[in-house]
């Protein structure tokens, strides 16, 4: 079995896959470590759940975190909050709240299942980031930096930075402290009742 230490390698493909079947294998691998975990995760495993052989994955992945991480970088073009634009920062931050909370259980399966692991593997590390967490806090900063061009919120509000970690937060937290997902009822709550005052904005 080829080493993982050559998981930064680019990887060599040396035969073409079309792009559905190339989805089915992405779709194997996200739903087979929210159900085991990275550690669970084997090119067998994802090479009997689409039943194809274990060369084939092989020669398009040489390892399982090649495979790991394009899978994640797969996800995170699938995710797009670019078309919220309400016009109003509380209505974009409700916006976020229902689509964050519709999927919070396959998400947040996904950074419990990767969390060791991609401490120990950088690359595995940023594509987590990349897939689950740098696009929605680039697109809720866009969504403050609207709501202060409109006036809805004073530039000086401190409150303002920690908007993306007080929603993010909230998400990832919540299975954590109280063992239940953080889901679109439990995230407009929390913008309510937290967010929203603290930006000055009404309920």
């Amino acid at each position: 079995m080829p080493s993982e230490a050559m998981a930064t390698a680019t990887p060599q493909r040396r035969s073409k896959i079309t792009p559905e079947r190339e989805q089915e294998f992405y779709q194997a691998v996200l739903d087979l470590l929210r159900e085991g975990g990275y550690e669970a995760l084997t090119i067998e495993a994802v090479a009997a759940r689409t039943r194809s052989s274990r060369s084939t994955l092989y020669r398009q992945w040489q390892t399982k975190p090649q495979l790991v991480v394009s899978a994640l970088r797969y996800c995170n073009r699938r995710l797009a909050l670019e078309g919220i634009d309400t016009g109003s920062l509380a209505g974009d931050l409700r916006a976020v709240a229902e689509a964050a909370g519709d999927r919070c259980g396959s998400d947040t399966a996904l950074v419990y299942a990767l969390g060791h692991a991609a401490l120990q593997n950088p690359d595995l590390l940023q594509a987590l980031r990349a897939a689950l967490i740098e696009h929605e806090v680039k697109e809720i900063r866009a969504m403050v930096r609207r709501g202060v061009e409109r006036g809805e919120v004073a530039e000086d509000n401190p409150a303002v930075e920690f908007v993306p970690t007080q929603l993010i937060g909230a998400m990832r937290v919540r299975p954590l402290l109280e063992g239940r997902l953080a889901d679109r009822a439990y995230l407009l709550r929390f913008l309510e009742s937290s967010v929203f005052p603290a930006l000055g904005l009404a309920p």
